[in-house]
């Protein structure tokens, strides 16, 4: 089984539509696909419409959160998507993106660039406007040359010259909500130091005791050293371990499938799961 648990669509930041995307991942050979829009299920439904038979959804969200002044983002597997508490929090994380983009666009136009808050919302499109719409905005000025490039301190990196923060959950809390929806929690790419500044172990350790399930290791954002560390933090803390491409379509390089979790890992995670579960595809539009 070829099984890739972390996905963008539309629905916020990723290029494909939720039933491109799963067409897509069964075109790349993938037997299970998870569906982990930030902060948002929006696409949940036109992706289990579209999903091709021998194709299996996963449904899921990547939440934003935030721990000691790191940003840290939660994957969140097979909850209920109408538990009220979890659906609040979504809520409140997504209606501050509106404000947190404008104040990005606006410390843009600032520093010079000549970026504006409709060209946001063009690229954006249906999907919940975030700071990679802004930083495509800045590929599409000649700014930058990349997507990726657009996070470092000289721009959107937390605590670049254009960021502003926007509300984050606290990721015990998350933890807390996840669980109380039935869901099982993952921490993304928790050593992405590209990124910015990542999580200490210690506090890794707090989460896991709080609850957390696992960490995403094989990810394009970890070298070979980084997955073998978090591999044996991993062991040390009971976690499972996952793999995922963290595709977003064309607005990253990493295809669907790249990175992959272990069947045996996936099988413990539908078996904790009681929200929701996975969805089998009997050929969809």
């Amino acid at each position: 089984m070829r099984i890739d648990l972390h996905c963008h669509s539309t629905a916020s930041d990723g290029t494909d539509t939720p039933a491109e995307l799963v067409r897509n991942a069964a075109a790349a050979g993938l037997d299970v696909v998870a569906l982990t829009d930030h902060d948002t299920t929006r696409g949940h439904a036109e992706a289990v419409a579209a999903l091709p038979e021998g194709l299996t959804l996963v449904t899921g969200a990547e939440l934003s959160c935030r721990v000691d002044g790191v940003s840290m983002h939660m994957l969140a597997y097979l909850f209920d998507p109408e538990e009220p508490a979890l659906l609040a929090e979504r809520e409140l994380v997504r209606d501050d993106r509106v404000p947190r983009a404008q104040g990005m666009v606006a410390r843009l136009n600032a520093l010079g660039v000549p970026v504006t808050w409709e060209q946001v919302l063009r690229i954006a499109g249906d999907g919940s406007v975030g700071r990679p719409h802004v930083a495509s905005a800045l590929v599409e000025l000649g700014v930058v040359p990349t997507v990726s490039d657009a996070f470092t301190e000289e721009w959107l990196a937390d605590g670049g010259r254009a960021f502003v923060e926007k509300h984050e959950t606290d990721p015990f809390e998350a933890i807390r909500l996840v669980k109380g929806a039935g869901g099982v929690c993952v921490f993304a790419h928790p050593g992405a130091a590209k990124r910015g500044r990542t999580v200490p172990e210690p506090v890794i350790a707090e989460l896991a005791a709080a609850g957390l399930d696992g960490i995403e290791v094989d990810h394009m954002d970890h070298d070979e050293d980084t997955r073998a560390r978090l591999r044996g933090l991993a062991g040390e803390l009971g976690l499972l371990v996952t793999g995922s491409s963290d595709y977003h379509g064309s607005r990253k390089t990493v295809t669907l499938g790249e990175y992959t979790t272990h069947p045996e890992v996936y099988g413990e995670i539908t078996r904790r799961a009681t929200g929701a579960f996975p969805v089998p595809g009997t050929g969809g539009a």
